[in-house]
C-alpha cells in the first residue's frame, strides 16, 4: 500500500492527524479510457481502513499507448533522449524548513498529493505477451523519493550554474522500470529564488499536455499548506489477464474490419466522399514530409549531451509586431527564429542562399474529451524557413504566407489520419517502421514549438513562478531545438543543444533578440514612410 502524502502533511503542519477522507471528485478522476482497459473501485474496509473511509484504487489494470505515444519510445536511443523538460524559477522558496532551507519532504507531500490528477504518474511501462505494444501498468514500488529529488547551488547562484544544472540533468535519460519523470526543485538562487527542473518522458505528454502538468502543480493563488493526501493502492497487471485479453483482440479483429467494411458499403455516397477527402490529406503529408534534405553544419550525428540556454521577449511587444504586420504570433516566432538561425550559419561561414531550411512545427489536434487518455495528439506542419533572406520583412512575408498556405491545406489532418490508422491496427510493426525510416529519412532540420501558456500568476505553494522555459528532445542529426511558451507577459525560448556540435548555444539567446528587433524596426520604418506618405497626400 502506497499512503500517498496525509502523513507528509501532518508532520509538515506539526500535528499528527490520521488518514484523509478522500472527496467524491477525487474518486471520478480515474476513469476507463481505452480498449483493454479493465476498472474498478472499491470502498476498503478492514484493519488498515478507517470506518467508512473511500481510498482511491487505480482504476485500471493496464492502458494501451498510442501509436504516437509508442513512437517515442521507438524513436529513443542512447543519443536521442525522448523526454520533454521546463525550467521554471520562482520569487521565492515555496516552503521552508526549520533550517531556512527548502522543505523537501513537505514539497514532495505537496507534489504527491496533486498526483491524484495524474495518474499516469504513478504507472511504469510493461508490453503485452504476444505482440510486445506497450501498455501503462501501476507501479507497485512508486517512490516519491525517487521521483521528486532536491539539489543546490553554491550559493548565489547566478543563471549560468543553473543552465548547467539543467543540461546535466536533462542529459540523463529516464529509467524505463519506473514511472517516466522526474521532479528536481533547486535552491540556493542568488535573491532567494527557487527552481524546478522538470524531465516528463514524451510518451507521456506533449506541449499541450505540459500546460496541464503545470496546472496541476501549481495554483493560481498563493498557499502556505500542502493539499491532504489522497491513499493510493496500485493494481497490478496480470500476465495472465494480458495473454487472455490479447488473444481475444486478435481473433475479434476480422470481425472488427468487416463490421467497419460493413458500414462503409451502406452509406457509398459519404464513404466516397470521406475516402476521397483521406487520399488527397495523405498524399499532401507524403508529399510534404518525406522529402531529403541536405545538412548544415547545425545538422550533424548527435551525442548524448545537452546544454541548455533561454531568453524572453515582451509578448506585448510580439503582439503589437504582429498587429502591425498582419500575422500571427507564431508568423512572428518563426520569422525571429529564421534571422537567429541565419546568423548562426553565417558565424559559420555557411551561406544559406538558395538552401531550404525546413523546421517542423507540431500542430495541436485534441479535439476534446475523447482525446483526455492520449499523451499526444499532436501533427505537425513543415515550414520552410527563409534563412537566406537578408531583408526582415521579406522573411516576415514568405514565413506568412507559408503558414497561411499550410492552414488550408490538409497537411496536418493527413499525418493525423495516418497515426489513426496506425492505432486502429494496433500494429507494433508500423510504428516501428515508421519511426525507423524517419530518422534515415531526415526530412527536417529544426524543430519549433509554439504553446500558450497561463497569462497569470501562477504558485507553488507560497512562491510566485517567475519564469517558464520549456525544453524539446533533440532527434538525429538535430543539433538544437526550439521550444517556445508564454507565461504572464513574456515569451520564453527554451533552447536545447549537443554542445559538442553546437558549443556556442548561448549566443542563440542574443541573436533571437538581435533578429527581433531587426523585425521591429523595419515595421516601424515602414509605418513612419507610409504615415509621412499619407501626410504628403492631404496636402
Amino acid at each position: 500500500m502506497l499512503w500517498g502524502t496525509s502523513l507528509v502533511r501532518a508532520r509538515c503542519r506539526g500535528s499528527q492527524k490520521g488518514s484523509q477522507k478522500v472527496p467524491a471528485e477525487v474518486r471520478l478522476l480515474l476513469r476507463r479510457r481505452s480498449e483493454g482497459t479493465r476498472g474498478y473501485q472499491q470502498r476498503c474496509t478492514g484493519p488498515d481502513a478507517g470506518e467508512g473511509e473511500d481510498r482511491v484504487v487505480s482504476e485500471s489494470s493496464y492502458e494501451f499507448l498510442s501509436a504516437q505515444d509508442s513512437s517515442f519510445l521507438a524513436f529513443e536511443n542512447r543519443n536521442t533522449h525522448m523526454h520533454v523538460g521546463a525550467i521554471a524559477v520562482f520569487e521565492g522558496a515555496p516552503v521552508t524548513g526549520p533550517s531556512g532551507g527548502l522543505d523537501i519532504e513537505c514539497l514532495r507531500g505537496h507534489v504527491g498529493a496533486r498526483l491524484r490528477a495524474l495518474p499516469r504518474y504513478r504507472q511504469r511501462l510493461e508490453f503485452t505477451p504476444l505482440q510486445g505494444r506497450p501498455i501503462w501498468v501501476d507501479d507497485p514500488h512508486f517512490s516519491l523519493r525517487y521521483h521528486v529529488r532536491h539539489a543546490a547551488l553554491p550559493r548565489p547562484g547566478d543563471e549560468r550554474e543553473l543552465k548547467e544544472l539543467a543540461g546535466l540533468i536533462l542529459s540523463q535519460q529516464l529509467d524505463r522500470h519506473k514511472p517516466l519523470w522526474e521532479l528536481w526543485f533547486v535552491e540556493g538562487l542568488e535573491g532567494g529564488r527557487t527552481a524546478m527542473i522538470a524531465k516528463v518522458h514524451h510518451c507521456m505528454v506533449d506541449g499541450v499536455g505540459g500546460v496541464g502538468l503545470l496546472t496541476a502543480l501549481l495554483s493560481p493563488a498563493p498557499s502556505s499548506d500542502p493539499d491532504p493526501g489522497v491513499p493510493w493502492l496500485p493494481r497490478p497487471a496480470n500476465r495472465f489477464e494480458l495473454l487472455v485479453d490479447e488473444m481475444s483482440r486478435n481473433a475479434a479483429a476480422p470481425f472488427r474490419a468487416l463490421r467497419s467494411l460493413g458500414e462503409a458499403v451502406a452509406r457509398p455516397r459519404e464513404t466516397s466522399a470521406e475516402v476521397a477527402r483521406t487520399a488527397v490529406a495523405v498524399w499532401e503529408t507524403i508529399r510534404a514530409g518525406f522529402r531529403v534534405v541536405a545538412n548544415t553544419p547545425l545538422n550533424r550525428p548527435i551525442g548524448p549531451h545537452r546544454s541548455v540556454e533561454w531568453h524572453a521577449i515582451d509578448l506585448g511587444d510580439v503582439r503589437a509586431l504582429k498587429k502591425d504586420l498582419d500575422g500571427t504570433v507564431n508568423d512572428v516566432v518563426l520569422t525571429v527564429v529564421a534571422g537567429a538561425v541565419r546568423r548562426f550559419l553565417l558565424l559559420r561561414r555557411w551561406d544559406p542562399k538558395g538552401f531550404d531550411y525546413r523546421a517542423v512545427v507540431p500542430v495541436n489536434m485534441r479535439t476534446g474529451p475523447e482525446d483526455e487518455g492520449v499523451a499526444n495528439r499532436v501533427s505537425a506542419w513543415f515550414v520552410s524557413l527563409p534563412v537566406a533572406e537578408r531583408d526582415p520583412l521579406r522573411r516576415f512575408s514568405r514565413v506568412r504566407e507559408a503558414t497561411e498556405k499550410l492552414r488550408r491545406s490538409q497537411v496536418a489532418q493527413g499525418t493525423d489520419l495516418l497515426i489513426r490508422f496506425a492505432d486502429w491496427t494496433g500494429s507494433r510493426t508500423l510504428v516501428d517502421v515508421g519511426t525507423r525510416f524517419t530518422s534515415r529519412l531526415h526530412p527536417y532540420h529544426l524543430i519549433v514549438t509554439n504553446v500558450p501558456g497561463p497569462q497569470i500568476p501562477l504558485y507553488l505553494l507560497e512562491a510566485r513562478l517567475q519564469s517558464l522555459y520549456p525544453q524539446l528532445p533533440l532527434f538525429e542529426h538535430q543539433g538544437f531545438a526550439v521550444a517556445v511558451m508564454s507565461y504572464l507577459g513574456k515569451v520564453g525560448f527554451g533552447l536545447i543543444g549537443d554542445p559538442d556540435l553546437i558549443p556556442d548555444l548561448a549566443a542563440f539567446g542574443p541573436a533571437i533578440q538581435e533578429s527581433f528587433e531587426e523585425l521591429r524596426e523595419a515595421a516601424e520604418k515602414t509605418r513612419t514612410l507610409r504615415s509621412a506618405g499619407g501626410r504628403h497626400r492631404r496636402r
